[in-house]
């Protein structure tokens, strides 16, 4: 039964999608029933019904064909793997067997906005080299990418044909400047219009974000990137170690800032992660 907390779009769209992965809905061949038997098993209207495969459809899990019905997807490719190490998404892929390659590309000369100014630590207005782009795999957008990068590192002409749509990749190959690190945040953003149109998704629909400085053995900041992955095509991981100190018994507990009215309060700790450059791109 639909919950009603959530649109009810969604609702449905996720009463299905769990229908498919119980295996309760799609016959031997995958067909799912038709949208008169669906839309009245889950209690919804047609129109809500047809809304919710929609939502399905863009997210790769089925397939409607026109005349036949609706067909569970027999999958998409999905990138698996972990953040110890800075790869491209295409050496990621090239790895594990899955196609991907670069769409839309556009490439314009301009000055640095305010924010791509601070994070890649110069003066602002300065010429800056602005690439994004579409990726694909299998004829459906995956993921968008925006790098930044100072003309006096990366100029306009040295791109060429040989660009396939990795900065990291063209500037390891390139073998100047040596590159170190980079420094990643994480986080989910919903898709605005741009995003939604790029990468054929609907207004609102949750991306994971990467949003990254990458830097040079002697700590200039040389990229400024930022990367919307669409959903269901990526999983990513972290492996952490076991801290084997154990802590000791004597240690006095940290000092607290004492809040108004006296009550302790913890004090916030910034932590920044690097990310080790894999030079086998």
């Amino acid at each position: 039964m639909v919950r009603r907390n959530l649109t009810l779009a969604r609702q449905a769209a996720q009463e299905v999608a769990e229908g498919i992965q119980s295996g309760a809905l799609a016959d031997d061949d995958g067909l799912l029933p038709s949208e008169a038997a669906l839309s009245q098993r889950i209690g919804v209207s047609r129109a809500t019904l047809r809304e919710a495969l929609s939502q399905l459809e863009q997210g790769g899990l089925i397939v409607r064909r026109h005349g036949i019905g609706t067909f569970v997807s027999s999958g998409h490719p999905l990138v698996v793997a972990g953040l110890e190490e800075l790869q491209s998404i295409e050496t990621l892929a090239q790895r594990i067997g899955v196609e991907i390659h670069m769409g839309e590309c556009e490439i314009r000369e301009r000055a640095a906005a305010p924010g791509e100014a601070e994070a890649l630590e110069v003066s602002a207005a300065t010429p800056v080299l602005a690439v994004q782009r579409v990726m694909m795999s299998g004829g459906r957008p995956i993921a968008f990418l925006i790098d930044v990068v100072p003309t006096d590192v990366l100029g306009p002409k040295e791109l060429g044909d040989s660009f396939d749509g990795s900065m990291l990749d063209f500037l390891l190959r390139r073998r100047e400047p040596p590159l170190k690190h980079s420094h990643t945040e994480l986080g989910a953003e919903a898709a605005d219009a741009d995003l939604a149109h790029r990468l054929h998704l609907r207004v609102g629909d949750p991306l994971l974000k990467f949003t990254a400085q990458l830097y040079t053995a002697s700590g200039r900041v040389v990229d400024y990137s930022l990367s919307y992955f669409s959903p269901g095509y990526f999983r990513f991981h972290v492996i952490r170690r076991v801290n084997q100190l154990a802590p000791q018994a004597s240690e006095a507990p940290a000092p607290q800032q004492r809040a108004a009215g006296g009550a302790a309060a913890a004090v916030p700790v910034a932590v920044p992660v690097a990310v080790p450059v894999d030079a086998r791109a």
